[in-house]
């Protein structure tokens, strides 16, 4: 860390990259539990806009000074793979209501990021690049925008009116 490196910056910075870690093998496991599907191939899709969005992040990691935790990315890393062992309503297989779980948490990570640009675009613009943040913060907006059209869709098989089972 440099020594002008304020002394939170790095935390923030390292926990937003531990959270990229858990929605890019968030985004793995579901885009496998649905290969074969619209689903499935928009979230590989999704999944490499979020790989160039941790790259961002590592390059401006880099930019200011700041190192890499590899214990909070291994952490994380298995703090999604422990997420897996939650109640979807089946014991041993996947549901119709883990792909919304999926989902949302997605979604939530997506709005994350699109709050570290903006705390980012307000404290460091000019020095990382207001075009670029904005380009940030615009792709992150879309990639919510288009996560929660499958999450609709998701919800409404999972837990609409003609999702009662027999």
């Amino acid at each position: 860390m440099d020594e002008g490196t304020p002394k939170y910056l790095p935390i923030y910075l390292n926990d937003h990259l531990a959270g990229s870690t858990v929605a890019i093998e968030l985004i793995k496991r579901a885009a496998g539990e649905n290969e074969g599907t619209e689903l499935g191939a928009f979230l590989v899709a999704l999944r490499e806009e979020i790989e160039a969005d941790r790259n961002a992040l590592l390059e401006v990691m880099s930019e200011l000074g700041t190192g890499v935790d590899t214990k909070k990315r291994l952490t994380a890393w298995a703090t999604e793979k422990a997420g897996r062992l939650k109640l979807n309503g089946e014991l041993f297989s996947y549901s119709p209501l883990s792909r919304v779980v999926e989902l949302e948490g997605i979604s939530v990570g997506i709005e994350g990021k699109r709050l570290l640009w903006i705390a980012l675009r307000e404290t460091y613009g000019e020095r990382l690049g207001l075009e670029r943040l904005n380009e940030l913060i615009a792709r992150a907006e879309a990639q919510r925008g288009a996560v929660e059209l499958h999450r609709l869709d998701a919800l409404r098989q999972a837990i609409g009116p003609q999702a009662v089972s027999a």
